[in-house]
C-alpha cells in the first residue's frame, strides 16, 4: 500500500467545496465592472485632480470584501465538506476498516453493503445479491444485479444486498471522479436571484455605452477645458455603474452558507439557500425525518404455533449481511435465539418490500411489509392493518414454497403461509411537531411520503398535528396520469406505499403545477426524488448516494434545522431586493442626468467625489447593513418587475428634481460651477436619502438610526471646513439651494404618492382591460 501511496495511485481528488484560492482572487479581483471603473480611474488621474479619483477605492472594496468573505465561507465550506464525506470500508491485513474517500488506493479491496456509494471504479470479487444502481451515469433507474466479474463504477451506488470489489481506477481516472465533487462546489449559477441581477447588469451595459458617448460628446462642447470635461463624463459613467451589487449579492449569500453551517448543515450549492427560502411544497419521508433511523421491537405476535416462527425470525435477520435499521431491531430484540445456517438470500429492497433466506431443512422464508407477503384477505393482513392505525410499523414473517426466492420478482402472496406479525415502535423525534407547525404557519404545504403502511403513517402524521393526516392514501393507487396525480397530491397529506419511481414521479406532478418543491431522505430510495426536486436535502446519517445528489445535508439530522434554513434564505432575498432597489436608483438616475445634460447641452453637475460622497451614504455603506440585517419576509416571484417598479420612478424622481434644481441655479448670478455643484449634490442627497429611508421600511430603531447617521455624515462634510474643501463643496448663496431643496421636497412627496398609488391603479387599469376584453369576446356590450 505504501508503494501505491509513494507512486500516487491513490483516489485523492481535490474536493472542491468551494473554488481554489487563486480562482477566488481571480474572479473578485478581474471582473469587467473592475476593468471599466479602472479605466474610467487613469482617465481622471491624468486629466484631473486625485480627489476625483476616490471611486477607484470601489475597486479595492469590492474585491478585499469579495475575497474575504468567499475565504471565510472556503473554509466553512471545506470543513464541513469533510464531514458529509462517507468513509469507505476497505479490507487491509484481513480486518475490515473504514478510511477516507481519498485514502483509498488502487487494488484495495472494498466493502459493499446497501446504500453506499462507490467511489472509485473496479470488479467485483464476491456479491450477495449485490444490485447497483447507475441512474447518475446512465439515467437509467433500474437497479443492475452485479455478480463476481461484473464493473461497477464510481458514481453508482448500492440499493440492495451486499459484495465486494477490487479497485481498479482510482482517482482522475475514476469514471465519475469529478461527479461528487461537483455536487459539492460552491456555486452562484443558476438562481433567480442571480439570473435577474445579471439582467439588469446586461440591460444597463448596453445603456452606458450610447449614454457614455452622448456625455463625453456633451461635455467636450460644454466644458472650459479638456480636463473638465474628462472628470464630468467620468463622474456620470461612473455613476451609472451598479458596481456594488453583485458584491453585495455574493456577501449575502456567502455569509448565509456561513450561518447555516454553524447548524452543521452543508450547502452543497450556494443558491440552495434561495431555493429553500422560495418553497412552498415540502416532501418528507417518514423515516429518518419525522421518526429517528432506531426502533425497538415491540412484540412478536405467533399466528401458528406449529411453525417456529422465532427461530425462523432471528434466521432471516442473521441471513442478511448488512443489516438495515429494521434488522438490527429485530436482531436485538430476539438477543439469544440461534440462527439456523443459510443457503441462498435475497437482500432487502425497497422495491419489492422484503427479504428473504432458504435453510436446508427448514423451508424458504420471508420478511417484509403485511400488505406486501399477505393476501388482502387473510386475518393476519387486517389485525396488521388494526395496529398500524395506531401509528406501530408492522412486518409479517411467511414461509413459502421452497424455490420461491430464485425469481424474487414473482413470488406469490397467496402461497405464502403466515407464522408471525412483528411490531416496530418507532421512535417520534421531538423537534418534529414543532418543525411542521412552523412550515403550516409559513404557508408551506408538508407532505409525508413514506413506503410503509399508509395507515401507519398516517398515525404517526396525527401524532405530529400534520392537517390532513387524517386521510392517508396508498400510492399503489395513483393515477398514472400526471395532472390526475398532481390533484390527489393536492388534496392529500400522507402517502404510504410509494416507491422509489412512484416518490420521483410526485415530485414531477407537483413541479408540473409550478410548484417549488423541496425533498428530504436518508436513504437509497430517496435519491431519483431528490435529484428532480427543486431542493434536495439529506440527513447526514443517511446513505452516501442521498448525500451526494442532495444540496443541502443536515449533518446532524435535525430536522428543526430547516426551519433556521428557510429564514436564512429569506433574508438574503428580501436584504438583496432592497439593496438592488438602492443601485438600480442609482444606475436609473445617473441615467436622466446624462440625457438632460445632453438635451441642455450645459456641464455635468458633479466631480466624481460629489458622486462619491453621495453614493457612499445614501447605497454603498447603508447596502452593506441592509444586506446582513434581519429580515423575515415571505419569498415572493417577480423579483426583476418589482425592483423596477421602484427603481425606475425613483431614479426619474432624482434625476429630474436635481437637474431642474441645478439648471435654475445656472440661470442666477455668479454662477460659479462650485457653487452650482453643491446645490446639485444637496439636491441629490436629499432625495436619495428619502429613497433610502423608503426602501429602509418597515423603519425600526436601527434603520431609523442608519438614515439619521447618514444625514450627520453629510452634514459633518458641510460643516467642516477641511472635508468641505476636500470634496469641492462651497457654502454660497443660499437661495439656490434653498430651491433646490424645494424641488427635492416636491419629488419626494410626489415619489411617495406614486409608490403608493400606481401599482393600484395599474391593477385597476388591467382589471378594467379584462372586464372589457371578456364582453366584447361575449358580444355583451
Amino acid at each position: 500500500m505504501h508503494d501505491r501511496v509513494r507512486w500516487g495511485r491513490t483516489n485523492d481528488v481535490p474536493r472542491r467545496s468551494s473554488r481554489s484560492g487563486v480562482e477566488i482572487v481571480r474572479a473578485n479581483v478581474l471582473t469587467r465592472f473592475n476593468a471599466l471603473i479602472g479605466s474610467l480611474l487613469v482617465l481622471v488621474l491624468v486629466f484631473g485632480q486625485w480627489q476625483d479619483g476616490l471611486f477607484g477605492l470601489i475597486i479595492v472594496a469590492n474585491s478585499a470584501i469579495g475575497v474575504v468573505q468567499e475565504l471565510r465561507a472556503k473554509r466553512t465550506l471545506d470543513r464541513l465538506a469533510v464531514l458529509g464525506e462517507a468513509p469507505v470500508r476497505v479490507r487491509r491485513d484481513g480486518a475490515v476498516r473504514e478510511v477516507d474517500q481519498r485514502e483509498v488506493v488502487l487494488d484495495d479491496l472494498i466493502v459493499l453493503g446497501s446504500g453506499d456509494e462507490i467511489t472509485v471504479d473496479g470488479d467485483v470479487v464476491a456479491s450477495d445479491g449485490l444490485e447497483v444502481d447507475e441512474s447518475l451515469l446512465t439515467g437509467e433507474a433500474d437497479a443492475v444485479l452485479k455478480q463476481a466479474g461484473a464493473q461497477v463504477r464510481s458514481g453508482s451506488f448500492v440499493v440492495a444486498g451486499s459484495g465486494a470489489f477490487t479497485a481498479a481506477k482510482v482517482g482522475r481516472d475514476a469514471y465519475a471522479a469529478r461527479l461528487v465533487a461537483e455536487a459539492s462546489r460552491f456555486s452562484l449559477a443558476h438562481s433567480e436571484l442571480m439570473a435577474g441581477i445579471n439582467a439588469f447588469l446586461k440591460y444597463v451595459t448596453w445603456l452606458i455605452v450610447p449614454a457614455g458617448i452622448l456625455l463625453f460628446a456633451t461635455q467636450f462642447a460644454a466644458a472650459d477645458n479638456a480636463s473638465d470635461a474628462v472628470t464630468g463624463a467620468v463622474a456620470g459613467v461612473v455613476t451609472m455603474v451598479p458596481e456594488g451589487l453583485v458584491l453585495m449579492t455574493s456577501i449575502a449569500f456567502a455569509v448565509g452558507v456561513v450561518r447555516v453551517g454553524r447548524r452543521r448543515c452543508l450547502v452543497q450549492e450556494l443558491p440552495a439557500i434561495e431555493s429553500l427560502a422560495r418553497v412552498d411544497v415540502l416532501c418528507v419521508d417518514k423515516t429518518g425525518t419525522l421518526t429517528e433511523t432506531g426502533m425497538d421491537l415491540g412484540e412478536v405476535i405467533v399466528l401458528r404455533e406449529d411453525l417456529p416462527a422465532r427461530e425462523a425470525l432471528a434466521s432471516v435477520a442473521a441471513s442478511d449481511p448488512d443489516p438495515n435499521a429494521t434488522m438490527r431491531a429485530v436482531l436485538a430484540g430476539l438477543d439469544g435465539a440461534e440462527p439456523w445456517p443459510a443457503g441462498g438470500t435475497v437482500p432487502f429492497s425497497s422495491a419489492r418490500k422484503w427479504s428473504g433466506a432458504e435453510f436446508d431443512g427448514r423451508g424458504s422464508w420471508v420478511l417484509g411489509a403485511a400488505d406486501v407477503l399477505l393476501g388482502a384477505d387473510a386475518p393476519a393482513r387486517r389485525r396488521a392493518g388494526e395496529l398500524g392505525a395506531a401509528g406501530l410499523r408492522v412486518l409479517a414473517l411467511a414461509r413459502v414454497p421452497d424455490g420461491s426466492l430464485g425469481d424474487p420478482g414473482r413470488l406469490d402472496a397467496a402461497a405464502a403461509e403466515p407464522a408471525a406479525l412483528l411490531v416496530l415502535r418507532q421512535r417520534l423525534r421531538p423537534e418534529a411537531a414543532p418543525t411542521l407547525r412552523y412550515f403550516a404557519e409559513q404557508g408551506v404545504s408538508v407532505k409525508v411520503i413514506s413506503g410503509d403502511d399508509p395507515v401507519s403513517v398516517g398515525a404517526i402524521a396525527r401524532a405530529l398535528g400534520l392537517h390532513g393526516a387524517d386521510h392517508p392514501v396508498d400510492a399503489r393507487g395513483l393515477p398514472a396520469d400526471t395532472a390526475a396525480k398532481a390533484d390527489v397530491l393536492d388534496e392529500n397529506s400522507v402517502f404510504g406505499r410509494v416507491g422509489p419511481r412512484q416518490k420521483q414521479a410526485m415530485v414531477r406532478a407537483l413541479r408540473s403545477r409550478g410548484r417549488t418543491v423541496a425533498m428530504t431522505g436518508d436513504g437509497v430510495n430517496d435519491v431519483l426524488a431528490l435529484k428532480d426536486a427543486d431542493l434536495g436535502v439529506a440527513m447526514g446519517s443517511g446513505s452516501g448516494a442521498a448525500r451526494s445528489v442532495a444540496q443541502v445535508v443536515l449533518l446532524d439530522d435535525r430536522f428543526a434545522t430547516l426551519p433556521h434554513v428557510v429564514a436564512e434564505g429569506r433574508r438574503v432575498l428580501g436584504n438583496i431586493e432592497r439593496v438592488a432597489n438602492l443601485f438600480l436608483t442609482k444606475t436609473v438616475y445617473a441615467i436622466i442626468l446624462v440625457v438632460l445634460v445632453g438635451l441642455a447641452n450645459v456641464r455635468f453637475p458633479f466631480l466624481p467625489r460629489h458622486l462619491t460622497l453621495i453614493s457612499s451614504l445614501t447605497i454603498g455603506v447603508p447596502a452593506f447593513f441592509l444586506a446582513l440585517a434581519p429580515n423575515t419576509e415571505r419569498a415572493r416571484p417577480g423579483f426583476v418587475p418589482r425592483v423596477l417598479r421602484f427603481a425606475v420612478p425613483a431614479g426619474i424622481a432624482c434625476g429630474g428634481a436635481t437637474f431642474a434644481g441645478y439648471y435654475l441655479a445656472t440661470e442666477q448670478p455668479p454662477g460659479d460651477f462650485a457653487d452650482l455643484s453643491t446645490t446639485a449634490s444637496v439636491a441629490l442627497f436629499a432625495l436619495t436619502l428619502w429613497v433610502l429611508a423608503l426602501i429602509a421600511r418597515p423603519w425600526n430603531w436601527w434603520r431609523l438610526g442608519l438614515v439619521a447617521a447618514m444625514a450627520a455624515a453629510f452634514a459633518v462634510v458641510l460643516s467642516v471646513p477641511p472635508l468641505r474643501h476636500f470634496f469641492a463643496l462651497e457654502t454660497g448663496p443660499t437661495r439656490n439651494d434653498a430651491v433646490a431643496l424645494a424641488i427635492a421636497v416636491a419629488a419626494a412627496v410626489l415619489l411617495t404618492a406614486a409608490l403608493r398609488y400606481l401599482p393600484d391603479l395599474a391593477n385597476l387599469w388591467r382589471r378594467r382591460r379584462a372586464v372589457s376584453e371578456g364582453r366584447r369576446r361575449t358580444g355583451d356590450w
